[in-house]
């Protein structure tokens, strides 16, 4: 077992603080760009459009997260403190507002540019779990989204919430769990996107990322639902999302690819 007792805080000088939350944030946020950097020139594809939509994308995803945590899993406690609303650098970012956001964000940008859903979005995708690594790294500094008590050898005491016994570390899990989706993304896009057909890489990050994430919601102890419901929010989010990209893999991959060969 580990006994977690890491401050929020990473430095501090005078009034300016700098947190672990919004550190990791960042660094899995500029991981990604170069990684999409890479992908971009290796198809052949403007640097200023990865640049455009990036700032969309960014928008996006930390509007909807910040959002998507206030209505599904906050929302009491953010109603009665509203100026809490913009401290992000905290923590409180829900993965399914940021796939929301997201999704909203680059329906606008290609409204916009008028440019084809999928020119980009199998590219874009690879990288989204690179992100959600390094926020679940910060929710393991910051001691929230804690998993249910366990007597196991991977238990962690998270001190900074006064607690005595140990709990599952599900942010670590979830942490994984994304980093293990993007090396799959990354290593299949590699070798066969010029063969793959359009939505391919986009319903396979769907499919993977939302069945990972309701498996693992069954060590979580963040609900927002009663207790007495069999499914937790972050399970009940899910289902949409697998079905969406089960639909995609069952009807529509057999026609595409067999339209393509």
């Amino acid at each position: 077992m580990f006994t977690h007792n890491i401050s929020p805080e990473f430095f501090s000088v005078g009034p300016l603080t700098i947190y672990w939350y919004g550190l990791l944030f960042v660094i899995g946020v500029v991981l990604a760009y170069f990684v999409l950097r890479s992908i971009y020139k290796e198809q052949k594809y403007k640097l200023e459009d990865l640049d455009s939509v990036g700032i969309y994308l960014f928008i996006g995803l930390v509007v909807g997260a910040r959002l998507g945590h206030i209505v599904f899993y906050d929302f009491d406690y953010f109603w009665k403190n509203p100026l809490e609303i913009l401290q992000v650098w905290n923590g409180g970012l829900a993965s399914h507002g940021a796939a929301i956001g997201v999704f909203v964000a680059y329906l606008v940008w290609i409204a916009v540019h008028k440019v084809k859903f999928f020119k980009y979005a199998d590219a874009l995708v690879v990288a989204f779990p690179l992100v959600a690594t390094f926020v679940r790294l910060g929710n393991f500094v910051n001691s929230e989204i804690v998993g249910i008590p366990t007597d196991s050898a991977v238990g962690v005491t998270f001190v900074q919430l006064g607690e005595n016994f140990a709990r599952h570390p599900v942010q670590l899990y979830s942490s994984l769990m994304n980093l293990s989706i993007f090396v799959v993304l990354i290593v299949l896009y590699k070798k066969y996107y010029k063969k793959s057909t359009d939505g391919f890489f986009l319903f396979l990050y769907m499919g993977l990322y939302f069945i990972g994430r309701f498996v693992v919601e069954f060590w979580k102890d963040l609900h927002a639902l009663p207790e007495s419901f069999p499914l937790s929010m972050g399970q009940v989010l899910s289902i949409a999302p697998v079905l969406i990209a089960a639909v995609y893999f069952i009807f529509y991959f057999p026609k595409l690819n067999k339209g393509k060969n």
